[in-house]
């Protein structure tokens, strides 16, 4: 193509492959000049290097001959006493490895060319999503390999499978400058972390392999030879390829509240900016701080541009079924809603059945609202009313069986979260924040701080599940939390932070009873619509019994009561109100799966009858043995 043919004022920006070559476009209105560099030219700076000025403080040029895989920086003039030299491209779709990050170079990238299993993957609907959240360099490591990576994922995307879930929510896969990171201090937001790829040779066709042994356990075609996964990015995209065989949408947590950046100057944090160690004069960001960033100017209708391009760059070249927005709260209190109103319209505009959650403390319906109606316009939200009602009557529990609780706080979060359709409210009591090492403990060490494998820690950890997968809401998971994982989580790899897969693998009991529970409550919720319907209300709840009892249901008559207790003593004969007379199946008994098969399970022998008179607003009741620390769901019928 002749550059004379192309309409650069068009251009997308970055570094875009196009026929015959690649145009590069960039944002940079206090420069006095922008050059390309490359292999293709030995890195000069010259006339036929330099982009050309084409308005509102967009550069671009065309540069013939380049192709996928090819390096290159912008070299940005300043104005005096301003930060020239070369700069990373904020929309540079991968890094390289050498040199090594902070002075890698950008990569020219064709994203179209990876060969998707699923083009055309549809997310299931959302109030039948069950997330599973991780954290790519932690989740699944190995003696002798300390960095997960994306090819660690994809190797137990089959375990995820028959857990059940259909949703996997990475936390922040972009580019960080340390070693090791949650992931929220991203400086290259378009570019996967390189850390999480792999480039060793012998590694990567063993990693390569064994894709194509788990696409082949499916049915489906492997990829064609290392070359195709060769890269950092087409890696994470194998991984969502793979999950999309297997039914798992996945969603990227996204971070538009700040960005990292520090001492590197190559980087947004220092691009076209005026003056050398001023903030004030940052292009991207203000100089208000935030978590060891800097937030973004959202004023600056072309860094709104930059962050709504992005969020469309991952729906487009990445397949996603939505993205999780971090800290939503932070960018209103910065004043980003209007940042968030661009980006939700149009992700909503690219892909509708895409899902968008807020993060926003403390819970505020009106992220969910229309934009037209002054709201955010996100989907779904982060809720931590059943969170911390669950957390707070396993913390008072452990105190012994005369400690005073409260099911009251749990029936409240459970009867109204206040956020229109009840679907909207993502539940969970652990996350990456709460678990994280030095905060709070998992569920199973909270439980009983002394045994984590204890009868009371198992059962309470059951309870726990138990409400997260019944009650209305979308269901999160955090990684290990189905395996009854005890210790803290980290960022930093580390032997009393990992996940202990190996107690998993090896049989220990706990362990295989606790997945075996996730799994069948994650399989009754996909086979009961009551449980992802709109139909709650709270039926009956004592502080001093600690019990609990709710009723879901549909219109078209799948009808639920799920009764629970935080009782250490089994309650025998306890009457509770029914919704209707007659035949009630007990479908689900957590204590059943206590030292699987229990052989002294407490139970209502598959049923109860629900004979008796009038109670708990109810026109019938029945007379229940609810297990201690126990969970039940009776169906209709």
């Amino acid at each position: 193509m002749d550059a004379l043919q192309i309409d650069l004022s068009r251009a997308p920006l970055g570094g875009t492959l196009v026929a015959g070559g690649a145009t590069f476009r960039v944002f940079a209105p206090r420069a006095s000049a922008v050059h390309v560099s490359g292999d293709f030219n030995s890195w000069k700076q010259d006339e036929a290097s330099r982009l050309s000025p084409i308005g509102g403080g967009h550069w671009a040029v065309f540069v013939p001959g380049l192709k996928d895989g090819d390096p290159y920086c912008f070299f940005v003039d300043g104005p005096a006493g301003g930060t020239s030299g070369f700069k990373r491209d904020p929309h540079a779709r991968l890094l390289t490895r050498e040199p090594p990050f902070p002075q890698s170079h950008s990569v020219l990238r064709d994203p179209a060319a990876f060969p998707w299993h699923r083009r055309e993957f549809t997310p299931p609907p959302f109030n039948q999503l069950v997330i599973y959240q991780l954290h790519v360099g932690t989740y699944d490591i190995k003696p002798g390999n300390p960095d997960g990576c994306f090819f660690d994922i994809i190797a137990r995307v089959p375990y995820l499978a028959s857990l059940g879930v259909n949703a996997l929510e990475l936390l922040p896969v972009q580019e960080f400058p340390t070693s090791f990171s949650m992931g929220y201090n991203g400086t290259d937001l378009f570019s996967p972390e390189t850390q999480y790829g792999e480039a060793e040779e012998a590694k990567l066709a063993a990693y390569v392999a064994q894709t194509n042994d788990i696409l082949h356990g499916v049915g489906e075609r492997p990829y064609a030879g290392v070359d195709v996964l060769r890269h950092c990015d087409d890696q994470l995209r194998a991984l969502v390829d793979v999950c999309h065989v297997h039914g798992i949408a996945v969603i990227f947590d996204v971070v538009y509240n700040h960005a990292g950046g520090g001492f590197d100057d190559h980087s947004l944090w220092f691009f076209d900016r005026a003056r050398p160690g001023n903030n004030n004069d940052s292009l991207y960001f203000t100089n208000d701080g935030w978590a060891g960033g800097l937030v973004f100017a959202y004023w600056n209708r072309d860094v709104r541009r930059y962050l709504v391009d992005n969020a469309l760059s991952f729906y487009r070249e990445y397949h996603l079924g939505g993205l999780r927005f971090d800290e939503v709260s932070v960018m209103d209190q910065f004043g980003g809603w209007g940042t968030c109103q661009e980006i939700t319209d149009a992700l909503r505009a690219e892909k509708p059945l895409a899902i968008q959650i807020a993060e926003y403390w403390p819970v505020n319906a009106w992220v969910l609202k229309k934009p037209a109606e002054g709201g955010a316009g996100f989907d779904a939200t982060w809720d931590d009313r059943l969170r911390e009602s669950v957390r707070g009557a396993i913390r008072s529990a452990a105190a012994g069986a005369s400690a005073k609780l409260s099911m009251q706080a749990i029936a409240d979060a459970i009867a109204d979260q206040g956020l229109g359709e009840r679907w909207r409210a993502v539940q969970h009591v652990e996350n990456h924040d709460k678990v994280y090492v030095g905060r709070e403990p998992r569920v199973a060490k909270l439980a009983d701080g002394s045994n984590s494998r204890s009868w009371y820690a198992r059962s309470r950890s059951r309870f726990a599940m138990g409400l997260v997968l019944t009650s209305p809401g979308i269901p999160m998971l955090f990684m290990g939390q189905e395996i009854l994982e005890d210790k803290p989580w980290s960022d930093t790899p580390a032997v009393d932070t990992t996940i202990f897969w190996a107690g998993l693998d090896h049989g220990d009991k706990a362990m295989v009873d606790f997945l075996r529970y996730t799994r069948d409550l994650i399989t009754l919720r996909k086979a009961h619509p009551a449980l992802t319907s709109e139909g709650c209300a709270v039926v009956h709840v004592h502080d001093d019994n600690r019990v609990l009892a709710f009723h879901r249901w549909t219109d078209n008559g799948d009808d639920l009561m799920i009764v629970c207790s935080l009782n250490e003593t089994t309650w025998r004969d306890y009457a509770i109100g029914f919704p209707a007379a007659g035949e009630w199946r007990e479908i689900f008994n957590s204590d059943v799966y206590d030292n699987w098969v229990n052989p002294n399970v407490a139970g209502n022998d598959g049923g109860v009858v629900a004979d008796g008179p009038a109670m708990h607003g109810q026109p019938a009741s029945a007379r229940l043995t609810i297990p201690a620390n126990g969970l039940l769901v009776f169906a209709r019928g």
